[in-house]
């Protein structure tokens, strides 16, 4: 008997009789992408579909809009030996090394940022203190939109979301007695993200640190900024360019680096599904390949360092299987589009964070349940580094109570649940082979999208995505409203009595005070002949004619070692490049 002669006689006997005594609960279950979900799964599911008919995930076979072939495979001979074959092996379904966290596990990497530098320095040692084996800043919002922590626009949101850095003087305090030439550091931040870097690099310097020893992550990704976290300074054509001149300045000069993080997560924060998530952050990739090959990188100079940025939410299978897809997308986009021959360069490296949009303030306990099981699913997917979030998030920055339970989570899980013990524990599942082939499947026709408009920065222009993510968050918020969906403490099991009693943490006057004297103290004491001429030099390199081409990275270190700040250095680019206005949806 065959597989789907069995699976019809168990319908048609055991399933219909278990059905008539105790129906199911209702009558489709989706993922949170609205993807079906079948009762059961098996064998059939990965060669035939119901009627036999072949099935799996049918990739497009037009060009791009480069007019290079997608060169994504026919999906009706769907070969579970080659596209999911084994760790370490092309197309890395199941895992870019062969051993996986066998050999070394994954980076606890717990996001922190409050305050003035020495606030987020002292949270940083406890964290590594207590076992996190690398960092990640989280800048406030004026540092985030190119603003001093005195100016007029800053007024009010000094270290509310993440340290305020004005001046390489605050750089060298936050990372005072840090040991950069041995842990890698990520920061976040993106439109000023080549000024922040230069503060990093000359801070390190300063200290006898070489810059070619330096190891860390610069998110960098000003497409997503675009689509969905809108935290933009300057029009996208000029912003590409300082994207692509950290990427080539890296490539020369800071070869252990990442100076880019491709990230979905702001995406599927702003509301998408998880394919679109995947689609437009691998969209937004292929957009920054493309602008460094018109530079004159070759491929393999630059890609090996490219690495991306990636949501845990709550659909756990879900997550996982968008995980495993993305591996084998962009080794075929990698190979087959780019032609890569460095296999490095084939490799999807991904950091993790649980679902901050998926933390309640309602019952806030809860959510330590919730990141425990995104985090689960993210190291079974396979992540390089991962950020747990803390359970009071949805009410303010951590407490260091809560940043520590958080980082325990991810121990817990790295040193007691035996996930680490063996590679990819869920290779070979039925339901979970077969919704990454659906995943990817999503996700290719998104990209044939995207490239019959011309690409990832014609669509943003367009408004493409931006109107996709908010058609998916629409409808996530009328199913939760119709009880469709459900939130625990939210819609569903919900305490009307119930009162907050955990501990919040607040930013003292006296931080922001420590901050605006130092930030007096370096403009009073530092060379203002130096400062003035970095700053010229920075403008006159902007505004060259034809200057797409000069790689401002060596002015922006001049800006750093004299102290210029970074409201100074931003002014003169906004002065240059002019400042974007999102136009008015209609």
């Amino acid at each position: 008997m065959t597989w789907i002669a069995r699976r019809r006689a168990w319908q048609e006997g055991r399933v219909r009789a278990a059905l008539e005594r105790s129906p199911e609960r209702r009558t489709g279950f989706s993922t949170i992408s609205d993807a079906q979900v079948e009762r059961l799964y098996g064998p059939w599911d990965w060669t035939a579909g119901p009627d036999g008919e072949p099935t799996g995930p049918g990739g497009p076979t037009a060009v791009d809009h480069l007019g290079q072939p997608l060169g994504t495979g026919r999906w009706d001979e769907f070969d579970p030996l080659r596209d999911v074959g084994l760790p370490g092996e092309p197309p890395f379904t199941r895992g870019i090394h062969p051993t996986a966290y066998r050999s070394r596990l994954w980076t606890m990497r717990m996001f922190a940022g409050f305050g003035a530098a020495e606030d987020t320095n002292a949270r940083f040692r406890q964290l590594l203190a207590a076992g996190q084996t690398g960092l990640s800043i989280a800048f406030d919002m004026p540092t985030l939109y190119g603003y001093d922590t005195d100016d007029p626009e800053a007024e009010g949101e000094f270290g509310t979301c993440g340290v305020a850095v004005s001046s390489l003087a605050d750089m060298e305090v936050l990372l005072a007695d840090l040991p950069l030439d041995r842990i890698s550091t990520s920061m976040t931040i993106n439109s000023p993200a080549a000024p922040i870097w230069a503060m990093y690099i000359a801070a390190a310097e300063r200290r006898g640190v070489p810059r070619h020893v330096l190891e860390g992550t610069l998110q960098n990704d000003i497409l997503k900024e675009f689509v969905a976290q809108k935290e933009f300074l300057f029009p996208p054509s000029h912003s590409i360019r300082l994207v692509t001149d950290t990427i080539e300045f890296g490539t020369r000069e800071l070869p252990r680096w990442n100076t880019i993080s491709i990230s979905g997560y702001h995406i599927r924060e702003a509301g998408s599904t998880a394919v679109q998530e995947l689609a437009f952050t691998i969209a937004d990739g292929m957009a920054y390949v493309e602008e460094c090959l018109r530079r004159g990188l070759r491929i393999d100079e630059f890609a090996p360092r490219l690495s991306f940025f990636f949501n845990s939410h709550s659909d756990f299978f879900e997550e996982i299987a968008k995980f495993r897809a993305s591996r084998r997308i962009w080794y075929r986009l990698m190979t087959e589009r780019y032609r890569a021959e460095n296999e490095r360069s084939t490799w999807l490296r991904f950091h993790t964070q649980t679902a901050g949009v998926s933390l309640t303030a309602q019952q806030p306990l809860n959510n330590l349940t919730r990141v425990a099981i995104q985090a689960l699913a993210a190291v079974l997917g396979g992540t390089q580094s991962l950020h747990t979030d803390a359970y009071d998030e949805a009410w303010a920055v951590p407490s260091a109570e809560a940043a520590l339970l958080a980082l325990r989570q991810q121990q817990i899980i790295a040193e007691e649940s035996g996930i680490a013990s063996t590679v990819d524990p869920l290779g070979g599942s039925w339901f979970v082979e077969s919704l990454t082939n659906t995943t990817e499947r999503a996700v290719w026709r998104y990209l044939d999208e995207i490239d019959r408009r011309g690409g990832m920065v014609k669509a943003i222009a367009e408004g493409y995505p931006q109107r996709e993510i908010a058609d998916a968050a629409y409808r996530f918020q009328r199913e939760l409203d119709a009880g469709e969906r459900t939130i625990v403490g939210v819609n569903s099991q919900v305490d009307q009595t119930e009162r907050l009693s955990i501990p919040l943490l607040e930013v003292s006057e006296g931080s922001r005070r420590r901050q605006l004297d130092r930030l007096d103290r370096t403009r009073r004491e530092r060379d203002s002949s130096a400062v003035e001429a970095a700053l010229i030099g920075l403008r006159d390199a902007a505004a060259r004619p034809g200057s797409s081409e000069t790689n401002l990275m060596p002015h922006f270190l001049r800006c750093a070692e004299a102290y210029a700040t970074l409201g100074e250095q931003c002014a003169v680019l906004r002065q240059v490049f002019g400042e974007y206005r999102e136009p008015v949806a209609v």
